[in-house]
């Protein structure tokens, strides 16, 4: 099975650390997703050139909370934990995963990018949108031990990574006492997260420096 990806991108990491959970070994495909010749290498089969990009036997699949869906329930093993089967519990982790489309990674992304590209300091109405998104990720978390139930699912893990662009800019979150303590339990159950986080950091950096 075929991943493309950058570990730069949050939304990569999201199903990188999936498989890592899983135990899944992906053919992993590092590719830069802005170089036009690699645009065109993905619109042969995705078209909308976007990574992730996940291919197996033929069958692919872009946007990574599908990926990530697709790979728990097909690599599991029974074991619905991380995308649990029964509806009240999947409806708050569906709800967690539409939570960070729409508006955790879309503001930490925001925020960022408006930093490191465009050399500026977020306005005040980006700086309002993310403390926002990050009051409600508190309250998330101040309510259970993880976003969605009483242990790890595909939601942590999915906006572990938007909060992560931000401690990559090293964004105070000491108003957000809870979201570092649940950092510290996702983490904490993720195979090898060190090791990760060390590669994240050090490609990060070099992305960085090319901006």
């Amino acid at each position: 099975m075929e991943l493309y990806y950058n570990i730069v991108s949050p939304p990569c990491q999201s199903v990188l650390l999936v498989g890592k959970k899983l135990g899944i070994t992906f053919d992993l495909k590092e590719v830069n997703p802005h170089l036009p010749e690699v645009r065109e290498q993905l619109r042969k089969f995705n078209p909308q050139h976007t990574i992730p990009t996940f291919i197996e036997d033929g069958h692919v699949i872009w946007e990574s909370y599908a990926i990530a869906i697709y790979l728990v329930e097909k690599y599991g093993n029974g074991d619905d934990a991380l995308y649990p089967r029964g509806p009240k519990v999947r409806s708050v982790v569906n709800q967690r995963l539409f939570f960070d489309n729409g508006l955790m990674f879309k503001s930490a992304i925001e925020y960022v990018e408006c930093i490191l590209k465009k050399k500026l300091e977020p306005t005040e109405e980006m700086q309002q949108r993310l403390k926002k998104a990050l009051g409600l990720l508190e309250s998330f978390v101040k309510e259970r031990a993880f976003v969605a139930s009483d242990h790890l699912t595909i939601a942590d893990i999915c906006l572990l990574s938007s909060v992560t662009l931000l401690t990559g800019i090293k964004y105070d979150l000491a108003a957000f006492p809870g979201i570092t303590a649940w950092v510290a339990r996702v983490t904490g159950e993720l195979p090898d997260y060190g090791e990760f986080h060390k590669e994240l950091y050090e490609k990060s950096m070099e992305y960085i420096k090319t901006l």
